[in-house]
């Protein structure tokens, strides 16, 4: 395994553990609003001393910034609050396989937005999530209608996140995109975040923002530079493994035989979309 994909497993392994995280917090009392803003709080303190220390530094045009304030809400405030209320609903596993019908909402933007093929891999992808979202959900077993239509919902913020980073990436470099952006996202958690939190949170608080927010993105940034966005994708599809893994070992949380099949039709709607034949008979 080369550096970069490496580094793609490891930050996959790291967003992994965000339901983990979110568990953690909830139980020790901190509403979802809090939770998000400390994690975005922490990281734009760690992103901009890299910003600084690299050079990149913090300049931009003043006509991006409402751009930026556009896409912070979208894929901050809403994603991160979206995800977080999920899991605090329902399950670290529910949430991060509906997370993960993010592939499909990409597909339908891309053809709207960018005018991207819809390839007969893209339709069958398309029916094996819907299929996979159907299956996770259950019959007697699934969650609430409202954890169904938040785990959705942030399947599609997800999916936001990732065609509003094709525009932000055109003008300025991955990490002080990512920085504006969780600037924007960190004014509009203010106003709801309860500051006090109890001492205990903050080694969780501050692990969230400094391992799957700070480290993940930044070993994928710099993993893109020697890997394939296809190969990429592929690789970070290890994200609900280890989310589901963790949750059973930690929590002791199981999913039925028919929540196992959507979860296979869901990953593997996944690695349709992304995969190319090349990916997999390159040498």
């Amino acid at each position: 395994m080369g550096k970069g994909h490496l580094f793609v497993f490891l930050a996959a392994c790291m967003w992994g553990t965000l339901g983990i995280f979110a568990k953690y917090l909830s139980g020790l009392g901190l509403d979802t609003f809090t939770m998000v803003f400390y994690r975005v709080f922490f990281a734009v303190l760690l992103l901009a001393v890299y910003l600084k220390l690299t050079g990149i530094g913090f300049s931009i045009e003043i006509d991006r910034l409402k751009f930026y304030a556009a896409y912070g809400f979208f894929s901050i405030f809403l994603f991160y609050n979206l995800y977080f209320f999920t899991v605090t609903i329902s399950s670290v596993s529910f949430a991060v396989l509906l997370l993960y019908t993010a592939p499909i909402y990409s597909i339908i933007m891309g053809k709207i937005f960018f005018g991207e093929e819809l390839t007969g891999e893209k339709i069958i992808a398309l029916f094996l999530v819907m299929i996979g979202v159907f299956l996770v959900n259950g019959v007697r077993e699934g969650f609430s209608a409202l954890a169904l239509l938040s785990g959705l919902l942030t399947g599609f913020t997800y999916a936001l996140y990732g065609i509003l980073a094709k525009f932000a990436v055109k003008k300025e470099p991955p990490e002080k995109a990512l920085f504006y952006t969780l600037f924007f996202g960190l004014l509009y958690l203010f106003p709801f975040a309860r500051l006090q939190v109890p001492v205990r949170a903050f080694p969780y608080l501050f692990s969230l923002a400094l391992f799957p927010t700070f480290l993940g993105y930044i070993l994928y940034n710099h993993a893109l530079r020697e890997v394939e966005v296809g190969r990429a994708s592929i690789i970070a599809t290890v994200e609900p493994v280890v989310a589901i893994v963790l949750a059973f070992l930690l929590f002791g949380e199981r999913m039925s035989s028919f929540q196992m099949l959507g979860a296979f039709f869901i990953i593997g709607g996944s690695l349709l979309v992304h995969a190319r034949p090349s990916i997999f008979f390159d040498r």
